[in-house]
């Protein structure tokens, strides 16, 4: 069977070579306690004879895992620099994790929630965060960086077989963690180019003004990770359902007191840049402060779509 990636053949190849290291190590070791076992049992031993040690011995048996774990250590460096040493035409992808998802931007400018790529070609990714720690892994590909907030880890992969792939996250990163799945999704070369090409250019789409409006709030919506935590079809997930909210009465929960607000375009603007400042009754206080993240008319277009799910 072939390996779904570069890396993959990189990692697997390290892995074969430590753990027959490690065999060779335990048959051995296994072997030298069976034979002391059946040399030194009392039948042929009937009398214990004191053992003196041997310089000789303790420097072998001191030398010799010095010098296979520097023949590990360095076959593994040997794999780690080709990992990071990204081929010069390798495709660009931004990565950001976030609070319950990841978001993937393309040097066009497109932004989504999974990572397309073409087969056949490198791909680099330089891995960030938005929030707290996240560490992005990819387990077919044998592929694994933290994403840290204010620093970039860049490492590539590139994938030969097409299918899709699963996105985990592998550092704990508060109660949305096990949600953080998404997909690298490998397209042949010319699927990925009409996809690459035509996706998110709502100028080319034909489109009425308001249409456009709800279409970009909807992209919006997605791009910042607000589909991890609400529904748009009225089912309950870690925060209430976009459909049916506008306009309805709410209980929520301020500083111990319950009271109810109507969602307007007020509240929505404040659960955006104080999500915790009003809590509805029946979650939890989990959304990260969007402050910064998310322009006031980004806001507007975002309002628009949760106002016409109805």
């Amino acid at each position: 069977m072939n390996d779904v990636a570069v890396s993959t053949t990189i990692v697997n190849d390290l892995f074969y070579f430590i753990t027959a290291i490690s065999i060779i190590l335990f048959v051995a070791i296994v072997g030298i306690m069976l034979f002391f076992i059946w040399r030194y049992h009392r039948k042929r031993n009937p009398k214990a004879t004191p053992i003196h040690g041997s310089l000789k011995l303790e420097i072998i048996w001191t030398i010799a895992p010095i010098i296979l774990v520097l023949v590990m250590f360095f076959v593994s460096w040997e794999g780690y620099e080709k990992m990071m040493d990204v081929p010069d035409d390798a495709m660009e992808v931004k990565i950001t994790g976030r609070m319950g998802s990841w978001l993937f931007e393309y040097e066009n400018g497109l932004k989504t929630d999974k990572l397309y790529v073409p087969v056949n070609r490198p791909v680099a990714v330089h891995i960030t965060s938005q929030d707290v720690n996240h560490s992005f892994y990819v387990p077919a590909f044998r592929i694994k960086a933290d994403a840290i907030k204010g620093h970039v880890n860049t490492l590539w992969f590139e994938v030969n077989i097409i299918g899709q792939y699963d996105v985990a996250c592998a550092e704990y990163c508060g109660l949305n963690h096990a949600y953080m799945y998404s997909k690298v999704v490998a397209l042949s070369d010319s699927s990925f180019q009409a996809w690459y090409n035509s996706s998110g250019k709502i100028e080319e789409m034909d489109l009425t003004p308001t249409e456009r409006v709800l279409f970009e709030g909807q992209q919006l919506l997605q791009e910042k990770g607000c589909f991890a935590c609400h529904t748009t079809d009225g089912s309950k997930l870690i925060g209430p359902s976009f459909k049916g909210m506008y306009g309805k009465l709410e209980k929520v929960s301020r500083d111990g007191e319950i009271y109810e607000v109507t969602v307007d375009a007020d509240y929505i603007e404040r659960s955006i840049f104080e999500p915790n400042s009003e809590i509805v009754v029946g979650y939890q206080p989990l959304m990260p402060p969007q402050t910064g993240l998310i322009s006031p008319e980004e806001v507007e277009k975002i309002i628009s779509y949760i106002k016409d799910l109805k």
